[in-house]
């Protein structure tokens, strides 16, 4: 079995045909079930672009992130410092303000970090996360170069109005809906294509073995720190629509346990294709609902405790599906398909 083969990047048909049937549910989502539940699915959509934002640095190029919230918290506090009171900011500059600010700052911040390796690198960007999230959780009130930024500290702070989308009425929930639907298609497709370009191939072969493609002659640097800032351009995407959905940022976005939930959706849905990072992303955000619902037994409130379940929950899947959940069902279909 080849690599590609091995990690999913080449998915078999019948896997094909079950994500066209995840599409096909997404669509028809609005249609058949109730407001709450369709900006739930949103939510997830959101958190999958996210998940995938991170997929490319940590499923493809081999580069695993603990501050990538950063990037995501970013694009949502862009989106907070546009807006106004008095009415919507439109969607057509805010937008791609926010995906720039994403993407600057880890160009900037990726220009330091790529330079280290393993456990290093895992350390530095969680340390440039950390500083970030201090530097708006300490300040309601931001004054840099004369100009202020209202950040709201602790507090958080809302956004009051959806971005202006011009003939789409962002404010009606279905419409958004099918704009996130939209960006998540739009984003699922591009790595796709990005993933199978020259720029993808080197990617994976840095994440096999960097000094080999360092041999071969390309300039590792680069391409690390040009995923490093795509990835974080993405993050800050997700990050803008998270803002105009919930209406509300805080901190705690920009945090560390944001970056490790991401995390967890790359790995819970198998690492290297982008769909698993999708899948992921809703697993995990369902499961959360499950265990937080869960009842009290015996006086102990296992619904209170459901971080333990979570984690033991990944654990199970590392151990016994290393694939993912992605990988079950390719698995699964594959004995299903067999004589």
């Amino acid at each position: 079995m080849s690599l590609a083969q091995s990690r999913l990047e080449v998915l078999p048909r019948s896997l094909q045909v079950l994500l066209a049937l995840g599409l096909v549910a997404l669509v028809a989502c609005p249609f058949v079930t109730t407001d709450f539940y369709a900006q739930m699915v949103a939510r997830m959509m959101i958190l999958a672009i996210f998940a995938m934002s991170l997929d490319l640095l940590q499923g493809v190029t081999g580069l695993v992130s603990l501050g990538h919230a950063a990037f995501f918290g970013l694009g949502g506090y862009a989106l907070s410092l546009v807006s106004s009171d008095a009415g919507a900011v439109s969607l057509w500059w805010t937008l791609p303000l926010a995906v720039a600010v994403a993407a600057l700052f880890a160009l900037v911040i990726g220009f330091f970090v790529v330079r280290t390796h393993g456990i290093y690198f895992i350390m530095v960007t969680m340390a440039f996360a950390q500083m970030l999230f201090y530097l708006v959780f300490d300040n309601k009130d931001l004054r840099i170069a004369g100009l202020s930024l209202r950040l709201g500290g602790s507090d958080g702070i809302y956004i009051n109005f959806k971005p202006d989308a011009g003939l789409v009425d962002l404010e009606n929930k279905t419409v958004f809906y099918y704009f996130t639907l939209a960006c998540l298609l739009a984003v699922y497709a591009f790595l796709r294509r990005l993933l199978w370009s020259p720029f993808g191939r080197v990617l994976a072969g840095i994440r096999v073995n960097e000094h080999r493609m360092r041999a071969l002659g390309y300039g590792t640097f680069g391409y690390k720190l040009a995923a490093f800032t795509l990835a974080g351009a993405l993050a800050g995407l997700a990050g803008y629509l998270w803002g105009a959905q919930t209406g509300f940022m805080n901190p705690e976005l920009l945090g560390f346990h944001m970056s490790a939930h991401a995390i967890m959706m790359v790995i819970l849905g198998g690492m290297g294709n982008f769909a698993g990072a999708i899948a992921g992303a809703f697993a995990f955000e369902y499961l959360l609902h499950v265990f937080k619902d869960l009842p009290t037994i015996g006086g102990f409130n296992t619904g209170k405790h459901w971080q333990l379940w979570i984690g033991l929950f990944i654990v199970v899947v590392v151990a016994f599906a290393p694939r993912g959940l992605l990988g079950v069902a390719e698995r699964l279909l594959r004995r299903r398909e067999a004589p």
